[in-house]
């Protein structure tokens, strides 16, 4: 027999056995918050120019892809809560409720139904496990901020793996502790940091939060590189060992890109990037699992919106994109304006000829990516306002408040890369579908979001 040289061979050759296949015992539920058409085409490019790799990405090598439309019950362009509840349970629902109706009725989510019929569940997540995807799958909620009554419900779920940051329960309102960890512990969930802490874990049922990590709301954005922390690929196999281990003959796993969404809201073009690069090498591992299980499995990868209304296009480069520009860049928006606002703390003596070289270091700016005569006084005049005349408001963003000059920074280093934004929220752009495996076919067809869980049932059930 022939050897097949790539992904997207095999997936295809796949394709063509797999229509009447049995129905399949483990399904991957790939979901990048905020992932729209724009993300995907942005990674791609840098993944082809910057990386030099002749193969595209994970996802686009799947045999089958589409759209899916997003609006929500109340708007037509959605929350993370409303999309999440659509994702999860083929329900619309309003903005900021998750896992019930408009009326607060509670809807139940493929991972229930599946683990009423005997699947694992596992759900990977680079943002909060308390977060409004991941919630989806088994709160019910009238509003995406009950952190501590979310909480008390992925206790009571019964999955076996659920892996995130923190739970933002875990403290009142005054910040004062609750009872959140005695409720894991009385349903049997081992509470663990870390992906060493696993091997120390009592219960065959398990939370994973991250360890030592800078905020609540995410594990710590690739770009970053924080020493320690948790990566989405290395959750995900930690999540796939663990069904394995526990629940081999069939499982449900859902993974989250989560930040890919912070860094749209952010506007920042290589984090989303790197973000994006970091979900499609955890798709690769289920891939991988595809391979081994081809008659068995089913891989679907969607977005649960849009984030930024990011576009390969700038009023600067016009027809020349330049994504190596965002090679240079080696911090996020989120750190680079947490020093900013760290230096005006300080009060230390800090001139413009500092400023200079940090963006040089770390950013590339002026060292590798050309900064011409207006850009630089106009990132010098920032620079005095923000930093010597204090004069300047930070921005506030969905998850941080930027300072003035980092928003300058990074609007400058998008700018010269060709990339462009049109919000710093959601949008109501379409998101694109992939699919692999058993009944990968019935997602080959535009949709809506609600479509998608009621498929997978579907498939599943053999209807």
């Amino acid at each position: 027999m022939m050897k097949i040289r790539n992904i997207a061979a095999f997936l295809t050759l796949l394709l063509a056995f797999a229509v009447n296949a049995a129905a399949p015992k483990y399904v991957f539920y790939f979901s990048g918050d905020g992932m729209g058409v724009g993300a995907v085409s942005l990674a791609q490019t840098y993944n082809r120019m910057v990386l030099g790799n002749a193969e595209p990405l994970t996802m686009m090598q799947l045999p089958v892809s589409s759209l899916a439309f997003t609006y929500s019950a109340s708007s037509p362009v959605t929350d993370s809560a409303a999309a999440g509840t659509a994702l999860a349970t083929g329900n619309k629902t309003n903005n900021g409720m998750l896992g019930v109706t408009p009326d607060s009725a509670a809807v139940v989510s493929i991972a229930t139904m599946l683990h009423d019929k005997g699947y694992g569940v596992g759900l990977v997540t680079t943002v909060a496990p308390d977060d409004a995807t991941p919630g989806a799958f088994y709160a019910h909620q009238p509003a995406r901020a009950m952190f501590y009554e979310i909480g008390c419900d992925a206790a009571a779920s019964g999955f076996e793996f659920i892996a995130g940051a923190n739970l933002r329960g875990l403290k009142d309102k005054k910040g004062n502790a609750t009872d959140l960890l005695d409720v894991f512990e009385q349903n049997q969930v081992s509470v663990v940091r870390g992906l060493g802490g696993l091997a120390d874990a009592r219960y065959s049922k398990v939370l994973l939060l991250a360890e030592n990590n800078p905020s609540d709301n995410e594990i710590g954005l690739t770009i970053d590189s924080i020493e320690g922390a948790m990566t989405l690929p290395a959750m995900t196999q930690a999540c796939l060992n663990h069904l394995m281990a526990n629940t081999p003959d069939r499982f449900f796993m859902m993974v989250e890109g989560g930040s890919i969404d912070h860094a749209g809201h952010a506007n920042d073009a290589a984090t989303n990037v790197m973000e994006t690069l970091s979900f499609d090498a955890s798709l690769a591992i289920a891939c991988e699992f595809l391979k081994a299980h081809p008659d068995e499995t089913l891989i679907v990868v969607t977005a649960d919106h849009e984030t930024g209304g990011l576009g390969l296009a700038s009023r600067s480069v016009h027809y020349d994109i330049r994504p190596q520009y965002l090679k240079y860049q080696r911090m996020s928006k989120d750190s680079f304006s947490a020093h900013c606002k760290a230096l005006l703390r300080s009060r230390i003596a800090y001139g413009w000829e500092d400023m200079k070289e940090f963006l040089s270091d770390r950013l590339g700016l002026y060292s590798n990516i050309p900064v011409g005569e207006k850009d630089d006084a106009m990132l010098r005049d920032m620079f005095e306002k923000t930093f010597e005349l204090r004069n300047t408001a930070d921005t506030k963003g969905m998850y941080n408040s930027f300072n003035a000059f980092a928003e300058a920074v990074y609007a400058l280093i998008s700018d010269v890369s060709g990339v462009g934004w049109t919000t710093g929220d959601h949008s109501g752009a379409p998101v694109p579908v992939f699919a692999a495996g058993v009944g990968a076919d019935r997602f080959s067809q535009i949709q809506d979001n609600t479509d998608i869980p009621k498929k997978i049932m579907s498939i599943v059930e053999q209807e």
